[in-house]
C-alpha cells in the first residue's frame, strides 16, 4: 500500500515541506481544490523533489475545459518527469453553477466525455493523431503546430476520478487510471456498491483490477492523549454530519439503515444548525466511517479492513510525533 500526504497550502513553506515528506518515506503528495488553486503548488513541489509522486486530489473537473486540463496535466507531468497524476472530481451542482459559473450537465456522462476529450487531445500531441473529438458536452477539432507542446518525452499523466455513487464509479473504471474513494464511505458500502460498479466499468474497457489503482483514506480518530482524542473525535463528527447532509450521499448511509438521517441532516444544514448536526453522529457511526482507537492500533485496523482493496492511502497522522509517523508509514507500506 502506497502512502501519501497533503502538501502545505503555504507556498512559502512548500520547498522545505516536500523535501521533508520525501525524506520521511511518503510515496506521494497531493493538493485539494479548497481555498487555493490545486495545480500551481505542485510546480513548486516538483522543483524541490526528485522521486515523490504529485497529484491533485482533487481538482474540480467541470470548472475547466478539457483543453485547459490537458495543458495543465501535460506541463506538470513534463516538468516533473512523469510524476504527475491528475485527480479529478465533479463537485456538486450549486458549486459548479453558483461558485464557478459554469454549466452543469449529467455528471457521470459529462465526466466520461471530459476524460475522453483530454485523451483525444493528448493523442494528438503525443501520437500525431488527428484531433476530431465531437461529443455532447465538448468539441475539440482544431489544433495547429503553434499550440502543440514540444516537450512530449514523458507522455500523458495518469488520470484518476473521485466517485461516491455507482454510476460515476463505473465511469472511473471505464475511462480512468484510478479511483479516489471519498472519505465519506465505509467498508460495507465499498464492498457491496463501489467494487461491483468498478468491475462493470473495467469490463467495458477490457481491463482488470491489476491495471487500476484505488485510493482511499478513512476518517482517523486517535490521539496521543485524551484531550487530543476528543478533539479529533469532535472534528470527524462534524465532517461526517456535513457530508451526510448531501443528498447524493444518502445511499452511503443507507447501506447501514441510516438513510433517514440524511434527510434530517440536510434539513438542519439549511437551518444553519451545524453544531447540532454533529450531535447526531454516534460512536457506532464513527466506527463504521472511521478507524478509531489508540495510535498503535490504527495501521493494523486499516490493513485489516481495507488491505485487500486499497492501493494507496493517506498517512498524515497528525496525532503522533515525527518518529512514530514514520513507523506507521513503513508499516502501511510493508
Amino acid at each position: 500500500m502506497k502512502v501519501d500526504g497533503h502538501l502545505t497550502p503555504d507556498w512559502q513553506l512548500i520547498p522545505d515541506h516536500v523535501k521533508k515528506m520525501e525524506a520521511q518515506g511518503f510515496d506521494g503528495v497531493g493538493t485539494a481544490e479548497m481555498n487555493h488553486d490545486p495545480f500551481m503548488p505542485l510546480l513548486l513541489a516538483a522543483e524541490h523533489s526528485e522521486k515523490i509522486e504529485l497529484q491533485t486530489g482533487i481538482a474540480v473537473a467541470f470548472a475547466r475545459s478539457p483543453m485547459i486540463l490537458a495543458n495543465l496535466g501535460h506541463d506538470l507531468n513534463a516538468y516533473s518527469k512523469g510524476r504527475f497524476t491528475m485527480g479529478l472530481g465533479s463537485q456538486i451542482r450549486p458549486h459548479i453553477t453558483k461558485r464557478f459559473s459554469m454549466p452543469w450537465g449529467a455528471p457521470a456522462p459529462q465526466m466520461k466525455e471530459l476524460v475522453q476529450a483530454m485523451r483525444a487531445i493528448w493523442a494528438n500531441w503525443y501520437n500525431g493523431e488527428a484531433l476530431r473529438f465531437e461529443g455532447k458536452y465538448y468539441n475539440h477539432t482544431l489544433m495547429t503546430p503553434a499550440f502543440t507542446p514540444e516537450n512530449t518525452e514523458f507522455g500523458a499523466p495518469k488520470v484518476t476520478l473521485a466517485a461516491v455513487g455507482p454510476v460515476m464509479t463505473e465511469v472511473a473504471g471505464e475511462v480512468a487510471d484510478g479511483l479516489i474513494i471519498h472519505p465519506f464511505s465505509n467498508e460495507k458500502y465499498i464492498r457491496e456498491v463501489t467494487l461491483p460498479a468498478l468491475d462493470r466499468g473495467l469490463a467495458k474497457s477490457g481491463r482488470s483490477r491489476e491495471d487500476f489503482e484505488i485510493a482511499y483514506t478513512p476518517f482517523i480518530i486517535s490521539g496521543k492523549d485524551e484531550e487530543t482524542f476528543e478533539k479529533e473525535k469532535a472534528g470527524i463528527k462534524g465532517r461526517i454530519s456535513f457530508y451526510g447532509s448531501t443528498p447524493a450521499y444518502k445511499n452511503v448511509l443507507g447501506v447501514h439503515g441510516w438513510g433517514e438521517m440524511q434527510i434530517e441532516l440536510n434539513k438542519m444544514s439549511k437551518e444553519g444548525k451545524w453544531a447540532e448536526m454533529s450531535e447526531l453522529v454516534t460512536d457506532d457511526m464513527l466506527n463504521v466511517f472511521g478507524v478509531m482507537g489508540e495510535p498503535d492500533s490504527i495501521v493494523a485496523e486499516i490493513k485489516s479492513r481495507y488491505g485487500d482493496i486499497v492501493d494507496r492511502t493517506s498517512g498524515g497522522f497528525g496525532f503522533v510525533d515525527n518518529e512514530k509517523r514514520q513507523e506507521m508509514i513503513a508499516e502501511l507500506r510493508a
